[in-house]
């Protein structure tokens, strides 16, 4: 590990006082975006999205076909998720995203990245031993369930449709989306 990886957040303080002190931007304009993508964007776009998957069959099925069609009729898209391909999670099929090669991730649906998912050992462990890794992360799968690992890349990104939550079957959309994690629609986390 460098140096530079030790302290992230001393670096991003670093790039963001110089872009500051040069004028490229403002620090409300950094609070903005953060707060943006925390807040507003976050992984709640996503999760009513996925909400609207579970209580619609037909939204579900344009979702599986083109996502970022099916996204665009919530307004749902944006920053780097211009195209975004849906997978979804069965009794039989468990599905997980990563970024191999860097850290490919859609913000317009999902908010800021995890840490962990721009993190080298993640990208390269996920595809050689994706079980132990959800291990790590307190989820343990059935051993018949098959374990798919989609790599996200600049041309598409993915996003993963958890199974819905025994017990929801007679919750509003509304009243499901909260439920949705981000962790559930990258795949490493299975909802309860």
């Amino acid at each position: 590990m460098s140096q530079h990886d030790e302290f992230p957040e001393l670096r991003t303080k670093a790039i963001e006082s110089l872009l500051i002190e040069k004028g490229l931007i403002t620090e409300e304009a950094i609070d903005k975006i953060v707060d943006t993508y925390e807040h507003d964007i976050g992984p709640m776009r996503g999760a009513r999205v996925v909400a609207r998957a579970w209580t619609d069959p037909e939204f579900k099925a344009r979702l599986l076909d083109d996502a970022t069609a099916a996204m665009a009729e919530l307004e749902v898209g944006g920053f780097v998720a211009e195209a975004v391909v849906a997978v979804e999670n069965t009794e039989q099929v468990h599905n997980m995203v990563a970024c191999t090669l860097c850290s490919c991730y859609p913000w317009g649906v999902l908010g800021l990245p995890p840490s962990w998912y721009k993190d080298p050992a993640y990208r390269s462990r996920v595809v050689r031993e994706p079980r132990a890794v959800l291990a790590e992360f307190g989820t343990e799968l059935p051993a018949d369930v098959e374990v798919r690992v989609w790599d996200s890349s600049s041309e598409v990104r993915y996003m993963v449709i958890p199974r819905r939550p025994p017990g929801t079957e007679e919750m509003t959309e509304d009243e499901l989306a909260p439920l949705v994690t981000r962790d559930s629609m990258i795949g490493t986390a299975v909802l309860a």
